[in-house]
């Protein structure tokens, strides 16, 4: 299963956090694929995020979360500025470096932003998370090392590409879970896709 997120996007941070233990009872291998919303957004012809261009489901969309978190046990606490910038953080899990550990890295970006309100927009925080991430993993280079990585041409094109796989891909929003080419939507569809892993598939590959 490919699992497509953002690290401002408020729903990928629930499917962050229960995705691998769902895998795991299900025996499904994750490719976790993180990209941008912004460019997506941008042809779609959204400036912001449509949680803040439409104020009423931005509402709904914050006690959603505050709802699901609570019944998932995960901690949460809006951040004060929405979205965060996630470029930094995008480029940082894009690095083949971080391939070992880049579930931990997920899920450490996402409390940072959505547990704690910490700006992992910012240098100083991406690499303060980099190292309480490489006390848990020894093996993960020096953190300013990977920050250095993170903005050299060679990975910002790589995250471009990544991005663009995704719109040619048909996604339009994150989370995203495609299995075997089938295309699902939000964390709430999340126990689906994997059902669709199974071959529990009610309708017809191609059928509408």
């Amino acid at each position: 299963m490919e699992f497509w997120y953002d690290f401002a996007s408020t729903y990928s941070y629930p499917a962050a956090m229960r995705i691998e233990e769902l895998a795991g009872q299900a025996g499904v291998a994750i490719e976790w694929r993180p990209f941008l919303l912004g460019p997506l957004f941008q042809r779609q012809g959204w400036n912001d995020s449509p949680f803040n261009i439409y104020p009423a489901r931005g509402r709904y969309m914050w006690r959603d979360l505050e709802r699901i978190c609570a019944r998932n046990g995960l901690p949460f606490r809006r951040p004060t500025g929405f979205p965060r910038h996630s470029v930094l953080a995008a480029r940082v899990a894009s690095l083949d470096e971080t391939g070992a550990v880049l579930p931990a890295l997920t899920r450490a970006l996402f409390r940072a932003n959505f547990a704690e309100d910490r700006d992992i927009g910012v240098p100083e925080v991406v690499g303060q998370v980099l190292a309480e991430l490489r006390r848990e993993a020894p093996g993960l280079p020096d953190p300013a090392r990977l920050l250095a990585r993170a903005v050299e041409p060679g990975n910002k094109e790589r995250l471009r590409a990544r991005t663009e796989e995704a719109w040619e891909a048909g996604l339009f929003g994150a989370p995203s879970f495609v299995v075997d080419g089938e295309l699902f939507w939000g964390q709430d569809r999340l126990e689906e896709a994997f059902a669709w892993t199974r071959g529990d598939r009610p309708v017809a590959a191609g059928g509408r």
